[in-house]
């Protein structure tokens, strides 16, 4: 069992965590927005453009060619943006990912569970609420059982007479 985290590391554990749930949060949209695109483009054959012939916010026609799927539109492809978009946030979630795991001190199964919440649509935002409600109970757990002990080892200190030194 790898050892416990140390109480001085319980600041930049909490703000390892906050990191990670606005990370969460950030990657599940941009996942469920990428997941959105990829069925307008393949099933519907249409991708989403800003601005260009069609105003500023249109659908243009994808054809297949020799090369593959095309689109017609011209414009900013904004299909293509959300999945580089998608691509950089995760990249940053799992830097999240991986500083609440090497903080907390967990398993490396977990650090995978974590990461898959940017792949898998909809893990992130469960994960989210989950790991967060997880680390917070952790936390206050220990400070509760530190300043128990710390109460304990008073009493005790001031209970056990000290002789006058002459």
């Amino acid at each position: 069992m790898p050892p416990a985290p140390k109480l001085a590391s319980f600041p930049a554990i909490r703000g390892a965590l906050r990191f990670y749930q606005i990370c969460s949060v950030i990657t599940g949209t941009m996942l469920l927005l990428l997941c959105a695109e990829m069925l307008a483009k393949y099933v519907l054959g249409y991708e989403l453009f800003l601005g260009g012939s069609g105003g500023l916010l249109w659908f243009a026609p994808v054809v297949e060619t020799p090369n593959g799927l095309e689109s017609t539109g011209d414009g900013f492809n904004l299909s293509l943006g959300i999945l580089v978009a998608h691509g950089w946030f995760y990249v940053v979630y799992l830097f999240a990912c991986f500083r609440v795991w090497s903080l907390m001190r967990w398993r490396f199964p977990r650090f995978l569970l974590l990461a898959s919440g940017g792949i898998v649509p909809l893990l992130s935002f469960f994960l989210e609420v989950r790991v967060a409600h997880e680390v917070r109970a952790y936390l206050k757990t220990r400070e509760d059982a530190e300043l128990h002990s710390r109460a304990e080892h008073s009493s005790l200190t001031q209970a056990i007479p000290t002789e006058n030194k002459r």
